[in-house]
């Protein structure tokens, strides 16, 4: 397996975090996304990497689609790639009603519509030819208005695309159009509830699922087994905040993925309490098992099995988030895991 992390720019902490990025490529480490939630940008740090690294590969994790126009995605895509040489990759995301409406103010509705047509223009771009587009949410010139077909002043570009999906439309849509998947809340016991998808929209396109880089991600923190029980417990309210608290009410995909895996109903009832205001209660119905099939926690030999399992399941790419409360923990827990992966095939 190929392997991962994925940053994002958090203010004062950004000087550590660029140090980590730097101390990751030398630990051999393949690429590294950049984050972008409702805080820092994706565009600007990973700018910053390109002139600080060589090798590793650069990608958005994710640029959010309801924030910028496709042109200027393609745009930033374009000057990315060559800032670093060929060695950006795009992903794209929906991301959710709460950060898009309400944070950004802008509509989130048809994003399975706005994001076939985005990536449709974000390729024509790449091209370097004029740019006409019609659909049914992007129309490129403006009908009636005074632009003409217009073509970027860059050179054509060839940057793989890779989208977040965890919803089935958006899984379907990612196996026909996508060359990777940036997947999370993956258990590969329960892959049937992404595989389906996935190979329904790969058949659609006529290609097969090696067409695709399956990328995971999971925080990654190895311990003895007299501390596991107290890590396990850790991680549970910040499973609860995505059972509960990433999305809205009604929307929330990361609920919806871990209920198709088998745990209906504890991420509803996780669900309620954290909009309800009671996030103890919420994290209090997370079990151990959930922590332990969604995360790489454990001893070596624990990890070592969850990553023979997560390749045999068909994991590509496998993103560690490594656990630690200094840059020299988070690097020692990314640099086990990165031999770990390794070993697994």
């Amino acid at each position: 397996m190929r392997t991962a992390t994925t940053v994002e720019a958090s203010g004062r902490d950004w000087p550590q975090t660029a140090e980590f990025v730097v101390q990751a490529e030398k630990l051999g480490l393949d690429i590294c996304w950049v984050a972008e939630a409702w805080g820092a940008d994706a565009a600007s740090p990973l700018g910053y990497l390109a002139a600080r690294t060589e090798r590793l590969l650069l990608g958005s994790g994710i640029f959010q689609i309801g924030t910028r126009s496709p042109v200027l995605i393609a745009q930033t895509a374009m000057t990315l790639a060559n800032m670093t040489g060929g060695r950006f990759l795009l992903g794209l995301g929906a991301s959710g009603p709460q950060v898009i409406e309400g944070l950004h103010g802008a509509s989130f509705g048809h994003p399975l519509t706005r994001m076939r047509e985005t990536v449709e223009i974000v390729r024509q771009v790449f091209t370097g030819e004029k740019l006409s587009y019609t659909g049914s949410q992007f129309q490129i010139p403006r009908p009636g208005g005074e632009g003409r077909p217009m073509r970027v002043s860059l050179a054509p570009v060839s940057v793989p695309v890779y989208l977040a999906a965890l919803s089935p439309k958006m899984l379907e849509l990612t196996g026909e159009i996508a060359e990777g998947w940036l997947g999370t809340s993956f258990v590969p016991e329960g892959a049937h509830a992404y595989w389906t998808y996935l190979d329904a929209g790969l058949a659609r396109a006529g290609r097969a699922r090696s067409d695709l880089d399956i990328c995971q991600g999971a925080e990654i923190n190895l311990v003895d087994e007299a501390r596991l029980a107290e890590v396990v417990a850790s991680r549970k309210k910040e499973l609860a905040f995505s059972l509960g608290g990433m999305g809205s009410g009604q929307t929330n995909f990361y609920n919806d993925a871990y209920s198709r895996q088998g745990w209906s109903q504890v991420a509803a009832g996780v669900r309620e309490r954290w909009q309800a205001g009671d996030r103890d209660g919420a994290a209090g119905l997370v079990t151990d098992e959930m922590v332990l099939a969604t995360t790489l926690i454990g001893t070596p030999d624990m990890v070592r099995a969850r990553l023979r399992a997560w390749r045999e399941a068909g994991v590509d790419t496998v993103r560690l988030y490594p656990a630690g409360d200094t840059l020299a923990e988070r690097l020692d827990n990314l640099g086990r895991g990165i031999d770990l992966a390794r070993a697994a095939g």
